[in-house]
C-alpha cells in the first residue's frame, strides 16, 4: 500500500446532541456508546468492512464485549474528536480502542475498548474476514503497534477490599 497508515486512525468527528443530555446537564452514559458506535463504523469502513462490502458479501461484525471509562464530562454542543488503535486480530475478530476527546480543549472524555465478531448475515455465525480486509489489518497493525499501550486497555472492574458489616 503505497498510503502511510495513520497511528492511530483520526478521522471521526461528532457533536454532543442536546438529545443525549440527562439530567446532570452532561452527555448521558448510554450516548456514549452512541457516539462510540459511530467512531466504530468510520473505522470499520476505513479497514475495508465498509457498507458496500458489507451489503454484496452479507458480512457483518457484531460486538462480543465493550469496555467504557468515564475520564471527563462533555456537554450540549461541544465538539468530539476521536481516535482508534488496532490493539490485534485474528481470522474472525477485531480488538481496538477508541479514545473521545474534547476537540476544541483537547481533552480526553471517555474509552471505549471493543472486540467484534465478524459474522455472516445468512448463517448469524462467525466466519473469517475476507483476504485483503485482513491485509489491510496488518498493515494497520504494524503501524498501530508502535504506539503505547493505553492504560485503560484490559482494565478490570473491582474493588480491593471486601465490604464490611
Amino acid at each position: 500500500m503505497t498510503n502511510t497508515i495513520p497511528a492511530p486512525f483520526d478521522a471521526y468527528r461528532d457533536v454532543v446532541r442536546s438529545g443525549w443530555i440527562d439530567r446532570n446537564g452532561h452527555l448521558n452514559m448510554g450516548y456514549y456508546v452512541v457516539v462510540f458506535d459511530f467512531a466504530t463504523d468510520a473505522w470499520l469502513d476505513y479497514i475495508g468492512l465498509d457498507t458496500e462490502r458489507r451489503r454484496s458479501e452479507k458480512i457483518g461484525t457484531f460486538s462480543l464485549e465493550s469496555h467504557v471509562t468515564y475520564a471527563r464530562e462533555v456537554g450540549e454542543g461541544d465538539e468530539l474528536r476521536f481516535t482508534t488503535r488496532l490493539l490485534g486480530f485474528d481470522a474472525k475478530r477485531i480488538h481496538y480502542f477508541h479514545e473521545m476527546y474534547h476537540a476544541q480543549e483537547g481533552y480526553l472524555a471517555a474509552t471505549n475498548e471493543l472486540m467484534s465478531l465478524h459474522v455472516s448475515q445468512e448463517t448469524r455465525r462467525s466466519a473469517p474476514m475476507a483476504a485483503e480486509v485482513l491485509e489491510r489489518l496488518a498493515e494497520i497493525g504494524r503501524a498501530h503497534s508502535a504506539l503505547p499501550l493505553p492504560p485503560q486497555v484490559g482494565r478490570v472492574m473491582g474493588l480491593t477490599a471486601s465490604p464490611t458489616t
